[in-house]
């Protein structure tokens, strides 16, 4: 890369949420760069890697139109197909949800969606950390490069936010995660408690193996993410083969604002994510679609950015308010301890805990 170079669109991060912006503003003629800090995209893996499946995600999101083409996967990406989620309180008592999806490698399909990205002619700098903007340039450690538009695809303590004046992420949860080699059952398993006040754990089956991790509320546990992983590990029994990776996981729902001038926030950054499960792939793509094309739209005609503001508000905010709602309800009266945890859980029932998973109000 020169020491200055120019773009229209310039996408900091090449995760799902940036590679889709990027590819959706390139479809529309824009000249579109992405710069990714790390040396290789998709790597290390940081999510549960589960995707529900398309009716699923507009039960979830009612207004979100036809989104057939966007999650139109090729097969080999997907790993497994699942039948449902089987949640566990902290006796060890399942109760079990229809659920359906499937999960997928994060690091390839991150590849596949930055390569889609790339066929529509968008350009991808890797090892190249953003670190500030200064009078429409963005200042990296690769050089300057000027821009007109700025997407903030770099997750939940987004540099591009700071940058841009936005609101940030507040209180993220921590997790870890990891691969364990096995043959699992084709379900989602939650564990809540057990391990910790406030911890939950996951178990989601892929082919030959699982992606298993542990997150937790600081409010209520207060050892070690690797503690807790270990103690985990340890209770199912687990093989695992790779390395644990630490991540943080946006809980208060979609940032207020999104826009600032001629930058935007996408994905982990805007908080896009669902507060009560930490599922925020799907809308990764949704989100970037919207913002790339926004963003294409505003580079070919002078399409307002603030369009992509109301569009998710549209989409996003009341589901995503809700689940918000229902977390912190969740850590008032159920994370106290294992025994809180347990009478909830029975109180609520599988049909509430299902509305709980979906973004839907657990209580009239």
């Amino acid at each position: 890369m020169p020491d200055q170079m120019r773009t229209d669109i310039l996408v900091v991060g090449s995760g799902p949420a940036g590679g889709t912006a990027a590819r959706y503003a390139a479809a529309k003629g824009a000249k579109v760069t992405i710069i990714e800090r790390r040396p290789e995209v998709g790597v290390p893996v940081r999510c549960g890697e589960l995707i529900p499946s398309n009716e699923e995600i507009m039960n979830m999101f009612p207004n979100v139109g036809d989104i057939t083409p966007l999650f139109d996967i090729p097969k080999h990406l997907k790993q497994r197909d699942i039948k449902g989620i089987k949640l566990t309180d902290p006796k060890g008592k399942e109760r079990l949800i229809d659920f359906s999806g499937y999960t997928t490698d994060r690091d390839r399909f991150d590849k596949y969606l930055v390569s889609e990205a790339e066929k529509e002619g968008a350009e991808l700098i890797t090892g190249c950390l953003f670190i500030k903007t200064d009078k429409g340039k963005a200042i990296t450690s690769l050089g300057e490069i000027e821009y007109k538009v700025l997407i903030g695809a770099d997750g939940p303590g987004s540099r591009v936010a700071k940058a841009l004046g936005l609101p940030k992420n507040n209180e993220p949860y921590p997790a870890v995660t990891a691969q364990a080699k096995g043959d699992f059952e084709p379900y989602v398993k939650m564990f809540f408690g057990g391990i910790a006040p406030g911890a939950y754990s996951w178990i989601i089956p892929k082919k030959g193996q699982a992606n298993v991790g542990v997150g937790f509320s600081p409010k209520f546990a207060d050892g070690t993410l690797s503690g807790y992983f270990e103690k985990f590990r340890e209770k199912h029994d687990l093989e695992i083969m790779t390395r644990l990776e630490g991540k943080y996981v946006p809980s208060e729902g979609m940032l207020s604002k999104l826009v600032s001038g001629n930058g935007m926030l996408v994905g982990d950054s805007a908080g896009q994510v669902i507060s009560v499960n930490g599922g925020g792939l799907p809308l990764a793509l949704i989100a970037g679609k919207v913002c790339g094309e926004v963003a294409g739209d505003n580079i070919t005609d002078g399409r307002s950015l603030t369009d992509y503001q109301k569009d998710c508000e549209r989409i996003f905010r009341r589901p995503l308010k809700t689940a918000a709602n229902n977390k912190k309800l969740a850590d008032t009266l159920a994370f106290g301890s294992d025994r809180r945890t347990e009478i909830c859980m029975s109180l609520l029932g599988a049909r509430r805990m299902g509305n709980l998973i979906r973004c839907k109000r657990i209580f009239p």
